[in-house]
């Protein structure tokens, strides 16, 4: 997908893995030869079904033409674009439409209404290309209400949406409707070494986009696995780059956290279907791949309300809602500078009913959705954390333990084998006897960390590459501290 080119039919279709590229650029030859839309073409290929064509249509946020169908109230859109015209100096239709990602037919009606209001005159004409573009500027009235919009609120950017489109946008794009298999699952797991019931157990979680907690020794991948799981799904979902709530915007999109799915379309089909993939979509949401956000000791409840900036006047969406329709995971439950009691009173009645509560300073509070996989994910025990309460209202609850022995050599063969080494003799014996000798469980990390420790060392000594006991004991003792630099036995 080129940069600053509105979503399309035909990107979304190679998103979510409906056709191939190939596929595609027949449905354009096709369309190119009788014209009509592309999905007209898709479906007279047999590339999908009517039913198939009409769910992915209704998923997407259309195109408003009119600003009633925005969803946003007028003043809202009104004063963004004297703000724009004002601090961006933004004078023309496509400038205005690039940075509100409003469609110009909605900027017309704006302008027209802001020019009545003699907020805003026409200067002109400018050439962009072969069309020719009329130029507005803000009269005197225009930048005194454009003054006044910004001191409401300085928010500039895209238009926000309503909240009722959110609400119904993110329970379009459920988590659950990704439907993933077992053999799905087992590919995004490949190259990580897991318990051999691990998918059996997670598997159910997923696919009930239900709350999940893993437990166990450090080490064994419990980190992992909420970004493997987002690598897993294949839907394409919508991200506001704003909300408007009774007034009021709420910043939405974040980069660090919504990736753009990208389509993997080629140049050639990109530029020969550019005029006649004419089913475009509401530019004010951007196409993600379902996001994955992580949060960790510094967690506390202030980080689960609306954050709200008292100098640019507008706020900020927490963490958990920023994760809708993804996977939020919390690392090193039990550690937090809040209580996992008081961490689980706040999203108890969430994780149940699926919606939770937000409040504006003025009071005010409305619902989302609470549509992500929440993954807590902790080295200590359960039972210490909560009472058996709140362990019943976590309904997967799953073990991630360490290593067998039999499978400690197998996971550290295979990792010797990817940097290139042979161990010596007894040199794995060697290494399960000081571990377990200075208290140390068997970890599914360890043999990926001593490989590529002994790889180094062998290679900045010119050795030869072979894992003996001094090579794994210098290994070792940069783990754990405290293992001595002698055989315990």
């Amino acid at each position: 997908m080129t940069a600053n080119r509105p979503l399309r039919l035909g990107d979304v279709l190679l998103m979510r893995g409906l056709v191939a590229v190939t596929d595609l650029e027949a449905a354009l030859d096709r369309q190119r030869k009788q014209g009509g839309p592309l999905g007209e073409s898709v479906v007279a290929l047999g590339l999908l079904s009517p039913e198939q064509l009409q769910a992915v249509l209704r998923e997407i946020p259309a195109i408003p033409f009119t600003v009633d169908a925005t969803g946003v109230s007028r003043g809202a859109l009104l004063g963004l674009l004297l703000k724009l015209m004002r601090m961006e100096g933004c004078e023309t239709l496509p400038e205005l439409s690039a940075r509100t990602k409003l469609h110009q037919a909605v900027l017309q009606e704006l302008l027209a209404e802001a020019t009545t209001q003699r907020l805003v005159q026409a200067l002109g004409s400018v050439q962009q290309g072969l069309v020719s573009y009329a130029r507005h500027s803000l009269t005197d009235g225009g930048r005194v209400a454009a003054a006044d919009a910004l001191a409401q609120s300085q928010y500039i950017g895209p238009a926000p949406v309503s909240l009722a489109a959110f609400q119904a946008q993110v329970s379009k794009q459920a988590i659950a409707n990704e439907n993933l298999g077992e053999d799905a699952m087992r590919r995004g797991f490949s190259g990580m070494s897991m318990p051999a019931n691990f998918v059996r157990k997670l598997l159910p979680a997923v696919r009930a986009g239900r709350t999940v907690l893993l437990y166990g020794p450090p080490g064994n991948g419990k980190t992992s696995v909420g970004s493997r799981i987002a690598d897993m799904f294949r839907d394409v979902i919508y991200v506001p780059y704003a909300i408007e709530v009774s007034g009021q915007v709420i910043k939405m999109f974040d980069n660090t956290l919504h990736k753009p799915h990208g389509a993997g379309m080629s140049a050639a089909a990109l530029s020969s279907g550019e005029s006649l993939l004419l089913e475009s979509f509401d530019a004010r949401w951007q196409a993600c791949r379902r996001p994955v956000a992580m949060a960790g000791g510094e967690l506390t409840l202030e980080m689960l309300d609306l954050g709200f900036d008292a100098s640019t006047k507008f706020y900020e969406a927490p963490l958990h809602m920023k994760a809708l329709n993804g996977v939020l995971l919390i690392d090193d439950f039990g550690r937090q500078r809040v209580s996992p009691t008081e961490l689980l009173n706040r999203w108890i009645v969430p994780m149940e009913s699926r919606i939770d509560y937000l409040k504006l300073n003025s009071g005010m509070s409305f619902q989302i959705p609470f549509d992500e996989l929440v993954i807590f994910s902790t080295n200590l025990d359960p039972s210490d954390l909560v009472d058996p309460a709140f362990l019943r209202r976590i309904p997967y609850k799953i073990e991630v333990a360490g290593p067998s022995v039999e499978e400690y050599r197998r996971v550290f063969l295979v990792a010797a084998e990817q940097r290139g080494l042979a161990i010596e003799d007894d040199t794995l014996d060697h290494i399960v006897r000081r571990l377990r000798g200075g208290g140390h469980d068997l970890a599914y990390f360890q043999p990926r960390f001593l490989c590529e420790q002994a790889f180094q060392l062998c290679t900045c000594f010119a050795l030869p590459p072979l894992i003996t006991r001094e090579v794994a004991d210098e290994g070792l003792e940069n783990i754990y501290v405290d293992l001595i630099a002698r055989d315990p036995r």
